[in-house]
């Protein structure tokens, strides 16, 4: 890792933070703009996975609240050493065994991705006495390599997923493959949207929220009907690929 991104500090001639941080602003309420939606209808996640807790603090120093992480032990270590001011969103995948680590550090989880998950965090929960919120994730792109409830699945399970009396519910999650250009990611987010939409009117329940776009995408997602976008790389920099963990910690998930 390299020293800016040890200490949060700015390489001469780059952006600042939060320079970053107020361009991905702008970016996000034109977009809103340009499909007549109030941009406060958006929530900017900052995912600040393996950038250390100096670089969460600049950017809620320049006004972000809301922060991603997506490895339990990761964040269970940064998370004490910022504000109490920030509040923290999961959007990796959560492992079974992780859920009772995790539970007391995020106020909502966007990435529940199968039945089976669900059930380990109800039970868990009653156990702990914990409401967690959540969201479902959708492989949208049916990649077979990729997290998330099948379209078909979760028309097929959502029942038994609304009988599980901890959970909150609150909407939908995606991530799309990747591609060269932001533009070709639409068609996912359109399929998320209308899934939420059939969803809502079959079941007849309220899924306000759709967890979609990242750094190359956000924008377009925006447009598509996000109400949370989870950016990293634009506010942050390039990631070190290693996760953070204070001086002296060992090991990893």
């Amino acid at each position: 890792m390299n020293a800016s991104a040890e200490t949060g500090g700015q390489i001469p001639g780059e952006p600042s933070i939060e320079g970053r941080l107020a361009a991905v602003q702008d970016q996000i309420a034109e977009a809103a703009k340009r499909v007549g939606r109030d941009a406060g209808e958006v929530t900017l996640v900052a995912v600040s996975k393996t950038h250390p807790p100096e670089s969460v603090g600049a950017v809620l120093a320049a006004g972000q609240c809301v922060f991603g992480e997506s490895r339990v032990q990761e964040a269970r270590a940064k998370i004490p050493l910022v504000s109490g001011r920030a509040r923290w969103h999961f959007v990796g995948h959560l492992q079974r065994n992780k859920i009772r680590h995790a539970l007391p550090h995020f106020e909502l989880f966007h990435g529940v991705d199968s039945l089976e998950i669900a059930r380990d965090m109800e039970r868990i929960a009653t156990e702990d006495g914990a409401l967690p919120r959540v969201l479902l994730e959708v492989n949208v792109a049916g990649e077979g390599t990729k997290f998330g409830f099948p379209p078909e699945k979760i028309r097929a399970q959502l029942d038994e997923l609304l009988a599980l009396k901890r959970l909150t519910i609150e909407g939908l999650m995606c991530i799309p493959p990747p591609q060269p250009r932001a533009e070709m990611s639409r068609r996912f987010f359109v399929a998320l949207r209308e899934l939420r939409d059939q969803l809502e009117g079959g079941f007849r329940i309220s899924l306000p929220q759709l967890s979609m776009g990242m750094s190359g995408d956000f924008a377009v997602a925006v447009e598509e009907g996000a109400t949370l976008v989870r950016v990293g790389t634009a506010i942050f920099g390039e990631r070190s690929g290693k996760t953070w963990r204070p001086v002296g910690m060992a090991g990893d998930e």
